[in-house]
């Protein structure tokens, strides 16, 4: 049998899959060749759907029906549902043994993209804030203050939200950022309120009446448009590997990107905890996919995917559209 690992340079997980292809074969002698690829024209010569892509005999026994090749990380899921970014001993085994493996469906395809962007929408409970307690009042007020001004309200000027809910604007503030709506340093000022940061960081939106602000990342700079009604917004970031400059400017709701080409980079890294911490600074703009596939492969730490522009808006507009609604 021969087997073929198609994988990108410097993939993090080619020497993973290499060790549970050894470990599968249980003594058992293959020719096992790696082949790196490039190009999305090698990834389509070759029906590589990923890095890594394992083939046997030049079949891949992994295979989704429909999905395209390309040269972006892939993801599996064993028989339990986990995700992974190479194929479970398990699996390996009884494709060595000619028994294809279940392919994944198009539920778990949505739920691998669910992983990832757990963080970014609460794990499916939404950025929105609940009503009771005072949560959506405040959070919003912290919110348009940012829209309005372009920089975080401080507590005090809080309180008078607050109070009809019969608590204090501290008290409030830290129950959004146990929660996730929000973040607060350690004097209990707001550092971070999705999709708007009150430090700087590298994606910057100008809001129709000129007011700037800060926003935590890619897609939450995407989803300020929509929060806000439709308001034309201009979205001012870079390529983090390059260094060059990648706008969005949403004109009565329509995006318009600068250069034509460029993408969004989607990941997380291993582990829970608040989305300011384990995905805000790993979901970027990029000038083209190339400079993305770039910039993870020198992140192995994290995982994710590459995703079109279309698919970035409308994850912006989803999980960040809603906040400043009341019903």
């Amino acid at each position: 049998m021969r087997i073929t690992i198609l994988t990108v340079p410097d993939c993090p997980n080619a020497p993973v899959v290499r060790e549970r292809i050894t470990a599968a074969l249980d003594g058992r002698s293959a020719e096992v060749e790696l082949i790196e690829v490039r190009e999305d024209a090698e990834a389509a010569r070759w029906g590589m759907t990923g890095s890594p892509t394992v083939l046997l005999d030049g079949a891949d026994p992994f295979a989704v029906p429909g999905a395209p090749t390309s040269v972006s990380c892939r993801l599996y899921r064993d028989a339990d549902g986990q995700a992974g970014g190479a194929p479970s001993v398990h699996s390996l085994r009884q494709a060595l043994a000619g028994t294809t493996p279940a392919p994944a469906t198009e539920e778990q395809l949505e739920c691998c993209e669910a992983d990832l962007l757990d963080p970014i929408g609460r794990a499916g409970r939404g950025r929105r804030a609940p009503a009771e307690r005072g949560l959506r009042a405040v959070h919003q007020a912290v919110l348009r203050h940012f829209a309005t001004h372009g920089r975080a309200p401080q507590p005090a000027a809080l309180e008078h939200v607050a109070a009809p809910a019969g608590r204090a604007a501290a008290d409030v503030l830290a129950e959004l950022d146990r929660e996730d709506f929000l973040a607060l340093d350690e004097e209990g000022r707001i550092r971070a309120a999705y999709p708007f940061s009150a430090v700087e960081t590298p994606h910057r939106v100008r809001m129709a009446s000129g007011v700037e602000a800060w926003s935590m990342c890619a897609v939450d700079a995407l989803g300020i448009s929509a929060m806000l009604d439709g308001q034309d917004v201009r979205i001012s970031s870079s390529d983090p590997v390059s260094g060059e400059p990648v706008t969005v400017t949403f004109i009565d709701g329509n995006p318009l990107w600068e250069p034509a080409d460029a993408v969004v980079f989607i990941g997380r890294r291993e582990g829970n905890g608040p989305a300011a911490e384990v995905c805000c600074d790993a979901l970027n703009f990029f000038t083209d996919r190339d400079s993305a596939e770039q910039w993870r492969r020198a992140h192995p730490e994290v995982i994710g995917q590459i995703v079109d522009q279309d698919h970035a808006v409308q994850i912006g507009q989803q999980t960040f559209g809603p906040l400043l609604q009341n019903d």
